[in-house]
């Protein structure tokens, strides 16, 4: 936490310093929430409720003026699915003057909904949310994947079936353009420039994790039908054999796997913690895929422990878990990835998430947000004051360590 300054007087909550962009912040906010979640442990939840509170935006709809410049639909999605993760857990409300979980994952989900684009491609959503941002021609799996995953969880959360509509509306749509095929691929996206009719088939972890949790919340949410299990056991089956190494188990992402220099940039050396993150939360959705999930996280946790070096204010650890010493590329990502791997061991002993039927006490807002676009066209100047800590991440880091290798140890290598 010494290296945390967004709440700071000067500086803005809610950001991290360069190079990171602003959906990583969004991201890492949630590692924070599972870190609470996971140890009872409450020394930064109010500096992750200012953050999340302050990049909602005069709109509440994480619209931000000063973010929007870059905005992506996926961008928005992570700070969306953040709220959504504040809301499923219980974290604790803001006053009743700000925006509340509940209402800003619906805002997201509500803004995502209306830019659905049938101009091209049969439907879907662009990567880019203006025109004049490079990827508005482009629909790709992340952003159509953050609307499927909120859709999913607030159908889960709420009820209420019209998001469980839009969640098989996305998915149907991915399969129908071939970003999820009949292997179990996700690839990256498409150009709607030529109709969606040629595919970049790069692969990404975090592709597979956020469709395959927003699987597994479809197949809660439908009473553990045989459509939604399927759906789910391919994306993890694919995943399983594509992310982690076949004789160890231990998950890489494959742009860290070249010769020499990794060839990752600083978003993609974060993608692991996603993965991590939605493969343990689906081990509580479908059982029947735990034993296997388990271990997989379980060898990858291990490896990712052994090469985390402890230092005075936490743990740094690397980019490539399997070398088994620490490659000595630290970073917020490679912080967030081994938490949330190490993190997800924990969830078989977490408490069960709510639902606002089971005990959920987010307030909804069932109404329309309001897009900031004019608002950003008429005032697009990024604001550069803000700064937030990569270090945060490191605070809770060995504590977490310590617990999650204590549930390592069970007898049949994790704890059911």
């Amino acid at each position: 936490m010494s290296f945390y300054t967004g709440y700071k007087p000067g500086d803005t909550p809610g950001y991290l310093p360069d190079p990171y962009y602003w959906w990583e912040a969004g991201a890492m906010f949630g590692a924070m929430i599972d870190y609470w979640y996971y140890t009872n442990d409450t020394t930064y939840n109010d500096i992750v409720e200012q953050a999340l509170v302050h990049q909602a935006g005069d709109d509440r709809n994480y619209m931000p003026i000063n973010a929007s410049k870059s905005m992506g639909n996926d961008d928005q999605g992570f700070w969306g699915m953040t709220a959504m993760m504040a809301a499923e857990r219980n974290f604790q409300n803001p006053p009743k003057d700000q925006p509340q979980w509940l209402a800003l994952a619906q805002a997201v989900f509500s803004l995502q909904s209306g830019r659905w684009d049938t101009e091209t491609c049969g439907g879907g959503l662009k990567w880019q949310v203006y025109v004049f941002n490079k990827g508005y021609d482009y629909k790709n799996s992340i952003s159509n994947g953050a609307m499927f995953n909120i859709a999913s969880r607030l159908a889960v959360y709420t009820g209420n079936a019209t998001y469980a509509e839009w969640a098989e509306k996305t998915w149907d749509w991915v399969e129908s353009v071939g970003l999820i095929n009949e292997k179990g691929d996700v690839f990256d996206g498409s150009s709607d420039l030529l109709n969606c009719t040629e595919l970049d088939h790069t692969q990404w972890s975090y592709n597979a994790g956020i469709w395959l949790h927003g699987a597994a919340n479809m197949y809660k949410f439908t009473n553990n039908s045989e459509l939604w299990l399927e759906r789910s056991t391919r994306i993890f089956n694919k995943a399983s054999t594509q992310f982690f190494w076949k004789d160890t188990g231990i998950m890489y992402e494959p742009c860290e796997a070249s010769p020499g220099e990794p060839l990752c940039n600083i978003d993609q050396m974060s993608f692991k913690a996603y993965l991590s993150r939605w493969m343990g939360a689906t081990s509580r959705l479908i059982p029947s895929l735990a034993p296997r999930i388990m271990a997989l996280l379980t060898s990858s946790a291990v490896a990712a422990a052994n090469q985390c070096i402890p230092g005075a204010v936490g743990a740094a650890c690397g980019l490539r878990w399997y070398e088994g010493t620490t490659d000595g590329r630290e970073g917020v990502g490679q912080q967030m990835g081994a938490m949330d791997v190490m993190g997800s061991l924990l969830v078989t002993g977490a408490r069960d998430l709510v639902t606002n039927k089971t005990g959920g006490t987010s307030i909804g807002d069932y109404g329309d947000s309001v897009d900031t676009a004019a608002k950003v066209r008429g005032s697009i100047e990024v604001t550069t004051a803000g700064r937030a800590a990569a270090g945060m991440l490191t605070a809770g880091m060995c504590a977490l360590v310590g617990v999650a290798v204590w549930f390592m140890v069970g007898p049949d290598g994790w704890v059911a």
